[in-house]
């Protein structure tokens, strides 16, 4: 071996011993928590001070794990970093970060096995794989957890949440970010509420979840907002689902869903803003979607051809490309566009309202020539908004004879917006005292602005006169 040869493996050698050391000496200074828990009696409240302890734990009997404030419990990138095989424990203030990252094993900040009554609230949860996952907890709560993910590519990555058979659960004001979805699946009555999903690629994901409640979440920036399959009975009120633009960019889609209740949502600059897949699914069914406001989406309502038995009234479209579409050719109907002699309000209708009752006169129609193209070609919306596809609306437009068959009709068209649900301050992200503060503020600007104009504007027109 030659004199460089043998210096890089001194070399080598001695920094394996640094980080051996290193690790050694990092783990030495946190705490073993296992004993803890076993010392522990049932049902008592083990509080943790500040400080650094070992992960990797199983928590056999009912108990509170809480702190006073900085606690941190870190897995060291192996398995799980609590295991709960109890029921009636409690996972409370504490930082929890480091798990596996093996998907096989589903390593997780937080897991459950087959126990009921699980809390998981008020943690913050770094580099883990999978978050929260609970497996048949019923009656579990999940509320005002930081849930984070590991620095891996969106395949490898775990779910933010993931309950399996939670029927009962609660997961309320939770924000995640980074994570792959939130899913529950064989969840029966779940409320899912004041939740942030950012980020992700579903924001949530349902199935086989019957009455579930899903109201003042804020599902912005994943691919898709909320997919929900295979379950009935769904309400649906007061969200945001905004900027939701992967490859299928729905705010919501529904896969066979049945008796489901949409009001009072936002869809905002999705691909797009609700998909209909076959839902309502049972004859027996119907769907209904009142009071939403569909703004600036590629489509704001997007069905299969086939799809009916929805009603659909109350509800703003405003300045969407393609205010509702179909996914191809087919004879779209069966879906009511008015309901009790009340319709939709359209940005582009261009009617009227003689007798100032609000309704318009005439009925608005679905019919654009360019979509319908693109509705049967999905390729050509590469060429939307460009002077050629704009020049083939205007051509329908101009010349009757150019112009599609109408994919819906709406008989009772609103000709004033109606007034939307005002949002809670969770879904929102910004308090009532905020906004009033903001707006002080930019009243004074204001004030100030024209009481005393800028030396620039004034100086910059020299043929300006006057004192």
């Amino acid at each position: 071996m030659t004199r460089v040869g043998v210096l890089v493996a001194v070399v080598a050698v001695v920094m394996t011993l640094v980080v051996v050391a290193t690790a050694t000496a990092s783990a030495s200074t946190q705490t073993p928590l296992q004993p803890l828990i076993d010392a522990a009696a049932p049902g008592s409240t083990l509080v943790l001070e500040a400080g650094e302890y070992e992960g990797g734990v199983t928590v056999d009997k009912p108990l509170t794990i809480t702190s006073t404030g900085g606690a941190i419990v870190d897995g060291h990138d192996v398995n799980s970093v609590f295991t709960i095989t109890a029921p009636d424990v409690t996972i409370d203030n504490l930082t929890i970060r480091n798990s596996g990252d093996s998907l096989d094993r589903e390593d997780s900040g937080v897991t459950s096995v087959d126990v009921p009554r699980v809390t998981v609230s008020n943690n913050v949860l770094e580099n883990v794989l999978f978050g929260i996952f609970l497996r048949t907890a019923p009656d579990s709560l999940v509320v005002g957890n930081s849930v984070g993910s590991k620095d891996v590519e969106t395949a490898r990555k775990g779910d933010g949440i993931r309950l399996w058979e939670c029927e009962g659960t609660v997961v309320d004001n939770n924000t995640v970010n980074g994570g792959r979805d939130l899913v529950f699946w064989f969840t029966d009555r779940i409320v899912v509420t004041n939740n942030t999903v950012t980020d992700g690629r579903y924001g949530l994901h349902f199935m086989y979840s019957d009455d579930a409640r899903i109201e003042g979440n804020n599902l912005s920036d994943n691919s898709v907002g909320a997919f929900l399959m295979y379950s009935r009975r769904t309400h649906l009120a007061g969200n945001i689902m905004a900027n939701n633009n992967g490859p299928s960019g729905y705010g919501i889609g529904l896969k066979d869903m049945d008796d489901v209740m949409i009001e009072h949502n936002r869809f905002i600059a999705n691909r797009v803003g609700v998909y209909f897949d076959n839902s309502p699914w049972s004859v027996d069914s119907k769907g209904w979607i009142e009071n939403n406001l569909f703004a600036y989406n590629r489509t704001g309502m997007l069905f299969q051809p086939s799809v009916s038995r929805n009603e659909i009234s109350m509800n703003t479209f405003i300045d969407n490309t393609e205010q509702v579409g179909t996914t191809g050719s087919g004879n779209f109907q069966g879906n009511d566009w008015s309901v009790d002699g009340v319709g939709n309000y359209w940005s582009d209708f261009a009617g009227y309202d003689a007798d100032s009752d609000g309704i318009g006169d005439i009925a608005y129609y679905g019919q654009d020539l360019y979509n319908s193209i693109t509705d049967k070609h999905p390729e050509l919306v590469f060429f939307q908004e460009t002077p050629a596809a704009k020049a083939i609306s205007l051509a329908a437009q101009m010349f009757p004879v150019l112009r599609p068959k109408p994919i819906f009709q709406d008989d009772n068209p609103l000709v004033e917006r109606p007034v939307l649900t005002p949002l809670s301050t969770s879904a929102s992200g910004t308090s009532a005292r905020e906004l009033v503060a903001v707006s002080f503020l930019m009243l004074a600007v204001g004030v100030v602005a024209v009481a005393f104009p800028s030396r620039r504007r004034r100086t910059a027109n020299p043929t300006e006169v006057g004192p």
